[in-house]
């Protein structure tokens, strides 16, 4: 007959807590306290009573003892959370400040470049009006011929131009039309219009060509369309 032998288990021993050492150290202080009251009062008649109250009370202390690390963990636990939110609020706190400063350099670089841009364009416009236009020297057609291209016309219109006033005035800078009272290479009606154009109107041919020039631009887009015109309604 065969004997069968057990094998021993080996059980895992258990992790100490904390809360574990403080019920042991617990247990071990009601112990020694019921060994310090049976021999205070051995064989006395109420030692058995002296000895129910203290372990009542050593007990309660256990008891009170295993519940304070709980207390003392959830005390832990708000105070971490309450670290945590207060940082949180300053990490948000931050990057709304760094975004302020990024809009603010971002509005302040535009408001520079627009400056620049408007302090550019006044120099600019400040030179071109200091600096006086150049006139064409030259017969009327001489000059006009040369007036084409500041107005953006290539010297091709020029060949619109040529019969427009040589039908209108002749290309006189004195031509007078009695009955309209038009006057000067352009006709204009009335002739003190192309005061616009310089105060000598009446005498200066490159004053006159300039501001029918102007007007042409201005009212047919170039010398060609105004020729057209006239060659159909006979006046442009």
């Amino acid at each position: 007959m065969s004997l069968s032998r057990r094998t021993p288990t080996h059980r895992k021993p258990r992790k100490l807590t904390k809360t574990t050492l403080i019920s042991a150290g617990s247990a071990l202080a009601v112990a020694g306290l019921v060994a310090a009251t049976t021999a205070a009062w051995p064989g006395s008649s109420g030692a058995q009573g002296n000895l129910a109250d203290a372990a009542a009370f050593a007990g309660s202390h256990a008891t009170a003892s295993s519940v304070a690390p709980q207390t003392v963990q959830a005390d832990t636990t708000h105070q971490l959370r309450a670290v945590q939110a207060t940082a949180l609020q300053a990490q948000l706190r931050q990057a709304a400040q760094a975004r302020a400063r990024k809009a603010a350099q971002a509005r302040a670089a535009a408001k520079a470049a627009a400056a620049a841009r408007a302090a550019a364009k006044a120099k600019a416009a400040q030179q071109s009006s200091s600096t006086p236009a150049v006139t064409p020297q030259g017969d009327p057609q001489q000059i006009a011929e040369r007036m084409l291209g500041s107005f953006g016309w290539s010297t091709s219109q020029f060949s619109c131009l040529q019969p427009l006033w040589q039908r209108e005035s002749g290309w006189s800078v004195t031509a007078s039309n009695t009955s309209s009272g038009a006057y000067g290479i352009p006709q204009a009606l009335p002739g003190s219009k192309m005061a616009s154009a310089g105060a000598d109107w009446q005498t200066s041919a490159a004053t006159q060509i300039r501001w029918g020039l102007g007007y042409i631009q201005s009212t047919y887009g170039s010398p060609c369309a105004a020729w057209s015109h006239e060659q159909a309604y006979g006046w442009y």
